[in-house]
């Protein structure tokens, strides 16, 4: 394409964003894919060709270059921070293109929370409960990411995760199904938008199948070890989501499931997955979970390591390069046929097809957008940055009123480890991210506040360290301002893919530099920046008012700021528990009750003698400038019939003075069934904007599904009995009413 060209495409590219943010339906791609010409080139592809496209290398393997211009490479990662990934990917797709049989690579890596953008960190996305703000923020990143070459990413992860001492918390939607379920349908039509043959759309990833958020202890590639009741109420429902919206492949866990390696577990990657579930995608091994399945002590050697994850179901091996070295030998030897390795062949050929590459290899791959946001990040993805991240800012306290700060007052302190800090404000794996596009805390509220408030910074501490010397100068400057705001939490470094923490507290000595500053006697905001819930008890009881910010990423800093003076009203909510302290971990709202539930004033319930059972921040706590009114909880019947609806409806008005956004959230708990029930499950959520004293009715409807289970012998439906449906401000909020599913007569 010309430059003139080029230039037209990115403008209007950047003009729809803009303008209608790509609101696009996802819907079917209707096309029907001829395999004739797959099945032809099938044919005429040698054996290593073949295994060629089973394999994805990096960047810097060996020979790489003429491994791609001999045909024998499927793929290549894309996302390479620091790198002109758009004259990279050209590169190579040139490459591939001079190989025998012309057929185009896959570029790919983990778009996770934006790409040249960088959006909030995704559990701080799902705080937002908003599938839509969601979508529109993986469509930014697909539009970035294609434009540099890259047309497939490793998104989203879509694990739940009870235990937030696990570093991936951070990557995922938090602890509960049905959230995660709708967040992940989300993501997948921001990324693939129903079109995958579109250039400014990108295959998806679902991973990591299955279980791997419920590793022991919390501690990254750790065992799993759960009841097969708990896998499918749990744990499988959210990848089930992505499969029914067409995700393009699934990612196997790299951990041990009851016993058996994912990688090598026929039963989830074959039974489930692909015979029960009907999948029809690819799917990819974690970064050298292959030949690790030696570790796991379930293969001899590499070559047994690909036989075994080979027949259990998985596709393409992920950097190792044993399937490239080896399967040519078991079919050699008779171990693997060559049709077994045809038909995952003509999988990944049609996957390509969809996207396009067959009928245009460069369509992935736009220099204008690609090379302008190199320099400067485009206005509007600015602009929705900054949306998304107000969206996920979770307002934990807020006593006597301190927040939103007044813009009248002459001087305010920041002080923190990241006040100033831009890298860790883009949190983990941030793809092509850069700390200079980054907009700090200070740097946030100066903007804000403008000339006419002093703005005081002081480190005060680091992050990691025990030193105390930075202690007096944050304390002359609180002393001196009239509000102080300060900036803790955890580094980037400390969340993520295996930085699993044992302890949730601040790091370092940043609880002391808070009690320091609290002796002034100045008014305190508490801003975390950290990547899973930690254990903040002194400061639920010490500090009068706590934000929640997570890593909120490109646009950070004037986000916070707007909440902190009241341009933006928070209204997110926890999508995690809190807990008051790590020994109450794995900790979440939909457990079981127990023959002796908590009863105050008996020993012999179940209870801890130094800690309360409930946690510290309930899931989808979260408060707001203003406040909300709900009335008892109206049903269309207390008599449910077998193919009915049922209405639940609450009157929510906003009785605060300013206009608010509240999440009203229906739960609901089957009291008597065959097997125990957790006393609640989320089913419902919805958004509502009201201006204060205004009034709206909010209606959920539930059907017989919605109060189904699995049963002992995993069997999926519904009992007739005696149910509790709840709606609230949190899971721990709630009005109720009862009423009973029967069946109709």
């Amino acid at each position: 394409m010309d430059h003139k060209k080029n230039k037209i495409r990115f403008y209007a590219t950047v003009a729809t964003l803009l303008f209608a943010f790509i609101n696009v339906q996802a819907q079917s791609n209707s096309k029907t894919f001829r395999n004739g010409r797959i099945d032809s080139l099938i044919q005429k592809m040698t054996l290593q060709q073949k295994i060629g496209q089973l394999s994805v290398f990096g960047s810097g393997h060996k020979n790489l270059d003429k491994i791609i211009r001999e045909g024998n490479l499927g793929g290549t990662n894309g996302v390479l921070p620091g790198k002109d990934v758009y004259h990279y990917t050209l590169k190579m797709q040139k490459l591939a293109m001079q190989s025998p049989l012309k057929i185009p690579m896959f570029f790919m890596g983990d778009v996770i929370h934006g790409f040249r953008t960088t959006f909030p960190v995704p559990l701080a996305m799902a705080s937002s409960w908003d599938p839509e703000l969601i979508r529109k923020a993986d469509s930014v990143a697909a539009v970035e990411a294609t434009a540099a070459g890259v047309n497939w990413t490793f998104t989203p992860m879509v694990d739940i995760a009870r235990d937030p001492r696990w570093g991936r918390v951070v990557e995922g939607a938090g602890e509960d199904p049905y959230l995660g379920s709708k967040i992940a349908a989300a993501a997948i039509q921001g990324f693939q938008q129903g079109n995958l043959e579109s250039p400014y759309t990108m295959m998806a990833t679902a991973k990591h199948f299955v279980g791997y958020g419920a590793v022991q202890a919390g501690r990254d590639y750790n065992t799993v070890d759960m009841s097969m009741k708990t896998l499918h109420e749990i744990y499988l429902p959210p990848f089930y989501a992505a499969v029914k919206q067409g995700v393009g492949a699934i990612m196997p866990a790299f951990v041990s499931f009851n016993g058996v390696p994912v990688t090598a577990n026929k039963h989830l990657l074959r039974d489930i997955l692909r015979k029960k579930w009907g999948f029809d995608g690819i799917s990819v091994s974690d970064y050298d979970a292959i030949p690790e399945l030696q570790q796991h002590g379930v293969a001899k050697d590499a070559k047994d390591a690909d036989k075994l994850a080979f027949k259990a179901g998985v596709d393409i091996d992920l950097h190792s390069g044993t399937y490239f070295d080896n399967l040519s030998k078991l079919v050699r030897e008779g171990a693997i046929s060559e049709t077994s390795i045809d038909s995952v062949v003509k999988r990944i050929l049609v996957m390509k097809q969809k996207l396009g590459l067959f009928k245009h290899p460069f369509q992935y791959g736009d220099s204008a957008l690609a090379l302008s946001a190199q320099k400067r990040l485009p206005a509007a993805h600015r602009d929705f940055a900054k949306k998304a991240a107000e969206e996920s800012i979770v307002l934990l306290k807020n006593e006597n009123h301190l927040l939103p700060i007044s813009k009248t007052i002459h001087s305010i302190a920041v002080i923190g480890p990241l006040a100033k800090d831009r890298n860790d404000l883009l949190g983990p794996v941030h793809a092509l991210g850069e700390a200079k596009d980054a907009i700090n805390l200070v740097d946030g509220i100066k903007k804000e506040v403008g000339a006419d408030v002093a703005v005081h910074y002081a480190k005060g501490a680091d992050i990691n360290s025990d030193t105390t010397g930075g202690f007096k100068e944050a304390v002359g400057v609180a002393n001196k301002s009239d509000v102080v705001v300060m900036a803790l939490g955890e580094s980037a470094g400390m969340s993520g893919e295996g930085d699993s923490r044992s302890k949730l507290g601040l790091p370092g000595n940043q609880l002391d530099l808070m009690k320091a500053v609290m002796k002034t006697g100045k008014p305190v905001v508490a801003v975390l920046m950290n990547g899973r819930p930690l254990t903040i008890g002194w400061l639920h009881k010490h500090v009068p008012a706590i934000l929640e910010t997570w890593f909120a990423g490109t646009e950070a800093g004037p986000a916070i700021a707007d909440i902190l003076f009241g341009d933006y009203n928070p209204s997110a909510k926890l999508p995690i528990t809190f807990p008051r302290d790590v020994g109450q971990i794995p900790l979440f709202y939909n457990h079981l009750n127990t023959g002796r539930p908590f009863e105050k004033g008996n020993k012999y319930t179940s209870r801890y003698i130094d800690v309360p059972n409930e946690p510290l921040y309930p899931f989808g706590f979260g408060l707001s400038y203003t406040t909300f009114s709900y009335s008892d909880v109206k049903l269309n019947t207390k008599k449910l019939g077998w193919n009915d609806t049922l209405s639940v409806s609450v009157d929510v008005k906003n009785s605060g003075k300013r206009i608010g956004t509240e999440i009203v959230q229906c739960y609901i708990r089957d009291l008597i069934a065959s097997v125990s029930r957790p006393v609640k499950e989320l089913k419902g959520f919805q958004k509502v904007r009201l201006k204060p004293d205004e009034t709206k009715k909010v209606t959920f409807q539930l059907t017989r599904h919605d109060l189904g289970f699995y049963k002992k012998d995993l069997s999926f439906g519904a009992e007739t009995g005696t149910f509790r449906v709840f709606v609230g401000r949190s899971s721990a909020s709630l009005k109720s009413a009862d009423f009973s599913l029967v069946h109709n007569h």
